[in-house]
């Protein structure tokens, strides 16, 4: 079980867009490397024979100066000198006449190899009683004077060689373990990339087998994949409190929708059994009436609060003034507040421009009205104030009422959602709702306070645009 674990995930790993990703970074890494390294070995040895060669040639013209002022015999002199001083150990001298035979050097013969008439050579030192691949390797340069001598000047370079050998080994060996590191490196991060990965599709499978309810693991890291399984797990969070919300909005209209119908249905079966009186049916046919027309506000209210939220309606955009709509408002509820006892005022400044459609800001001026009045305190005060404040326009619609617990206030704006919470008052729960569609449509916020007693809600307007 483990060994297949361990098989299904190296595959993944080998797989892998990541892994296809390091390996073209490891390459492309490497040709570079491998270009560097192969110029550090070509300029080093390079740099070392070229010192070599100057020492060489340097001893070369000295011996043919010798042999143009004093001819042969001050060449062998001098050859002569040369290899009984010690610090020129290291050099090789051979001189030959026409006929190869040799007049003087530490060589016991003209090497076979070195042919040509001048120039360089390199051979090795013609030993026969030594091993071929330990004979020391030598380089020097060739002459052939007027008189058919024939003179080579060399020094032993077998340490040099042996030295950019060693280099090459290095930066052979260098560019193969930044392979192999490079390599381990990649399938490594990969595996933990195809890891990380695999934790998010486990968690997916699980969601869709068994719900919301799971969660990404965290490993604590505060990385990336932290972070991204962080973003998952709060959005996972914020799709499980919508679904939340769907399946409460659907108790709920399932809920208003079924007292309403009930009643049409036992109003409509009691005319349909009782005698045909006119007053009687009449009265019958108008509160089913008026029950039919409250399901049809309700199917109205949520097909208008969905358009607000599609931003089906930002081309009736103008700058209208605040002020003159909440007049508007005021003047239209004047009468449901006197009925309740209730004093309606309109304060603040005279001009209050906003940027939006203006029968959508009456609406939802209107219910947050309408709301004040209802729960407000029977014989209070609705006050809507228009005032700029550093240069946004506010409206705000204050009551004395018992107002809003401080729990509820991030719930009351949830279609269907209402602090009577058996349902068998008046109302949907969609008023607020569709504030808050009108607010997000405006790019406005919604500010919730309290009033001291009841409930100060506040609409801020950015600027307008002119």
């Amino acid at each position: 079980m483990v060994s297949g674990t361990v098989s299904v995930l190296l595959t993944k790993t080998l797989t892998s867009s990541t892994f296809k990703l390091a390996l073209i970074a490891i390459g492309t890494f490497g040709v570079i490397v491998s270009i560097i390294f192969s110029y550090v070995y070509l300029s080093t040895s390079s740099y070392v024979r070229s010192r070599s060669d100057r020492a060489i040639m340097a001893e070369y013209l000295s011996l043919q100066g010798a042999y143009e002022r004093n001819g042969r015999d001050g060449l062998i002199a001098l050859i002569q000198r040369r290899m009984a001083d010690k610090s020129f150990a290291d050099n090789v001298y051979v001189l030959v006449d026409p006929s190869m035979v040799v007049l003087s050097g530490n060589l016991k013969a003209w090497p076979p190899t070195a042919m040509a008439a001048r120039g360089w050579t390199e051979f090795r030192a013609p030993e026969p009683s030594s091993n071929a691949t330990n004979r020391p390797l030598l380089r020097a340069m060739l002459e052939t004077f007027p008189s058919g001598d024939r003179l080579l000047v060399g020094r032993d370079i077998s340490d040099l060689d042996s030295f950019t050998d060693q280099i090459k080994t290095a930066v052979i060996s260098g560019v193969a373990l930044i392979f192999v590191l490079a390599g381990a490196a990649s399938i490594l991060v990969t595996r933990r990339t195809v890891g990380r990965i695999e934790s998010i599709n486990a968690t997916s499978r699980a969601i869709m087998l068994s719900g919301l309810d799971k969660r990404i693991p965290l490993r604590g890291t505060n990385d990336e994949w932290d972070r991204v399984a962080e973003n998952l797990n709060l959005m996972l969070d914020r799709i499980e409190t919508l679904m939340g919300e769907v399946k409460q909005a659907s108790d709920n209209i399932a809920h208003d929708l079924r007292t309403p119908l009930t009643r049409m249905r036992g109003r409509l079966e009691k005319a349909y059994h009782s005698r045909r009186v006119t007053e009687d049916d009449q009265a019958l046919i108008d509160d089913t009436i008026a029950d039919l027309d409250a399901v049809l506000r309700i199917f109205s209210s949520i097909t208008r609060i969905a358009q607000i939220e599609t931003q089906a309606r930002r081309s009736a955009f103008r700058t209208v003034n605040l002020v003159e709509i909440a007049s508007e408002v005021a003047e239209l509820y004047d009468a449901a507040a006197e009925q309740d006892g209730t004093r309606l005022m309109v304060v603040g400044d005279r001009e209050v421009l906003v940027t939006g459609d203006r029968d959508l800001i009456f609406d939802a001026i209107a219910n947050l009205v309408d709301n004040a009045i209802k729960h407000g305190r029977a014989g209070g005060q609705v006050i809507i104030a228009n005032e700029s404040i550093d240069g946004r326009s506010v409206i705000s619609i204050a009551d004395d009422g018992p107002g809003v617990p401080a729990d509820e206030r991030a719930h009351v704006f949830r279609r269907f959602y209402r602090l009577e919470h058996s349902r068998y008052k008046p109302g949907n729960g969609l008023g607020l709702s569709l504030v808050a569609a009108v607010a997000r449509l405006h790019g406005a916020q919604i500010e919730m306070l309290d009033n001291s007693p009841g409930l100060k809600l506040k609409l801020w307007f950015s600027a307008p645009t002119i």
